[in-house]
């Protein structure tokens, strides 16, 4: 394992791109192209192309992609008690945190006689992709159930895909049905997205996708939510990454993990250490390299820490705005006084502050949701949460004293911008109360 620290302040800019420089995954023309002939076989075929691609790429055949009540009951006996446990308590804690955050519809006057409000519905029916391309992704039916059932969503669909004699992992089962979900599909990738999108056999068409996934699964809900009619998804959600600031006291082992926890990912996954000390840079990595030495995932471990970049910055403000730059998923300030520098990043996806917060409990149970903007998208997007299930509709209620008070306004305005049939909605019903126009 080659790992070697470079030094920021010595590369050329093109140099500092290229360090940091994501997989190109989502701009590789052959996988747009393979992407979209899928969606076009679901498109065209429906389930018979599903059926065809289940058996080309999970390895089973399935007539009904439904998964069964018996299924679900056998998921309660299979899942051991400590496993139960933790998936209903982590549930609670993601509750508690997402409900507290809940947006509150609002009214006021902003003229007498003009009442204008903000309500709040929930998007009637919403798709839910679980991942499970290495290792089932318990913890994404709860981070995506339940801010879903918070926001009152009438319908919930989930698709995770089936494992090799057409089962589904039970704890993804234990956690979808604790989040109230029911309507489960054993169907994995771009065709379980393009399922969602379109409609296909038993699964119904979506208004809104959701769900982390690879480089495909992220290009397959870019491709249908740019189609007429398409739904909206939640965000650019592809492979994970991590970017961790350590200053000089930073504790070595616990980065290391941090680092390691994310290459663990997959293959496309990124991790990044920034730090002003190179004595901590030195002990990270041999740190990476006795524990990466231990670890069951050593072949997706061999490609993803590939991408593995530790860099000397000047100080911490430095590391600072690279990572504002960057816009990482996950930041990690491993730093004595971290809240100090909370108010100075910009960008990321979800912060864990300090030497006692890996971002593995973000993943799991801290409270807060693992879906997350990737590949730099956390410089305009946020993480998922109770809005993301909701829309938000305006409402104007106006009297006679209000049309008088404010449709002279509109009036010049709409005539400002060369719209007199505007102007005359307003000014036809000024002079039928005797408003001046």
């Amino acid at each position: 394992m080659n790992l070697f620290v470079s030094d920021w302040n010595a590369l050329s800019e093109s140099a500092r791109s290229a360090l940091l420089q994501r997989p190109a995954l989502a701009d590789d023309a052959a996988l747009r192209e393979a992407v979209a002939a899928l969606i076009g076989r679901v498109r065209d075929d429906g389930e018979a192309a599903l059926r065809e691609l289940t058996v080309r790429f999970d390895g089973c055949e399935l007539e009904d992609f439904r998964v069964s009540p018996e299924a679900f009951e056998r998921a309660r006996r299979e899942v051991s008690e400590p496993l139960r446990a933790a998936i209903f308590a982590a549930k609670a804690r993601i509750e508690r945190f997402h409900a507290a955050g809940m947006t509150a519809p609002y009214a006021m006057d902003t003229a007498p006689g003009v009442r204008c409000e903000r309500v709040l519905r929930p998007i009637r029916r919403v798709g839910l992709y679980v991942p499970a391309g290495s290792a089932p992704l318990p913890s994404t039916a709860l981070m995506l159930g339940v801010p879903a059932a918070l926001a009152g969503c009438p319908e919930v669909i989930l698709c995770t895909p089936p494992r090799a004699d057409g089962t589904v992992d039970p704890a993804v089962l234990v956690a979808a049905e604790a989040c109230g979900i029911t309507r489960v599909f054993r169907l994995g990738g771009v065709q379980a997205i393009a399922a969602m999108a379109q409609g296909a056999g038993a699964v119904p068409r979506c208004d809104k996708l959701f769900g982390p996934g690879n480089g495909y699964v992220t290009e397959a809900k870019r491709q249908v939510s740019a189609a007429p009619g398409g739904p909206a998804i939640d965000m650019p959600a592809g492979p994970s990454e991590v970017l961790v600031i350590a200053d000089a006291e930073a504790d070595a082992e616990f980065v290391a993990a941090d680092l390691l926890s994310q290459a663990e990912h997959g293959p496309d996954s990124q991790a990044i250490l920034l730090s002003d000390s190179m004595a901590l840079l030195d002990a990270v990595a041999v740190q990476i390299r006795a524990q990466a030495a231990g670890l069951p995932r050593a072949a997706i471990l061999a490609r993803s820490l590939v991408k593995l970049r530790l860099i000397r910055t000047r100080d911490i403000a430095q590391a600072i705005d690279i990572s504002n730059a960057y816009a990482p998923e996950h930041l990690i300030l491993a730093l004595r006084q971290p809240r100090r520098w909370l108010d100075a990043v910009a960008s990321a996806g979800s912060i864990f502050l300090g030497d006692y917060a890996p971002e593995a409990l973000g993943d799991y149970c801290s409270g807060t949701n693992h879906v997350l903007p990737t590949y730099g998208a956390a410089s305009a997007w946020s993480g998922v949460s109770v809005a993301s299930f909701q829309k938000a509709i305006t409402v104007q209620e106006v009297s006679a004293e209000g049309l008088r008070a404010i449709g002279p306004d509109a009036v010049t305005l709409a005539r400002a911008e060369r719209l007199e049939a505007h102007a005359q909605a307003v000014s036809r019903r000024l002079a039928r109360i005797g408003g001046a126009p």
